[in-house]
């Protein structure tokens, strides 16, 4: 029924709301794309895309501490899981920190 004509002959005129008009039925419901912005959004200047030098050293640093907190849980203190949790914890950390490096 794509675009085809319909007519709503209910009863009466005036019946369902209407007298007897046509209307066209829509075959694309809900796909249609938002109308485009006028507005203009400048591009983001490279000095603000650059990450402060303090963030790969960081990440480094908890990717490293997570790795020899994992191993010394193995090696050394084989009956605590809170130095797992926190070795975890630590190597997540320098992972979330590098997807903020530039």
């Amino acid at each position: 029924m794509p675009g085809q004509q319909t007519r709503s002959d209910a009863g009466a005129p005036g019946a369902d709301g209407g007298d007897n008009e046509v209307r066209r039925v829509r075959s694309d419901a809900g796909t249609s794309t938002p109308p485009r912005s006028s507005r203009y959004t400048p591009p983001i200047p490279p000095e603000s895309k650059t990450s402060p030098q303090w963030v790969p050293v960081l990440m480094l640093a908890l990717l490293i501490l997570g790795v020899i907190v994992i191993m010394l849980r193995n090696l050394v203190f084989s009956g605590n899981n809170w130095l797992l949790l926190v070795g975890l914890g630590s190597v997540m950390g320098g992972l979330y920190t590098a997807t903020k490096w530039r």
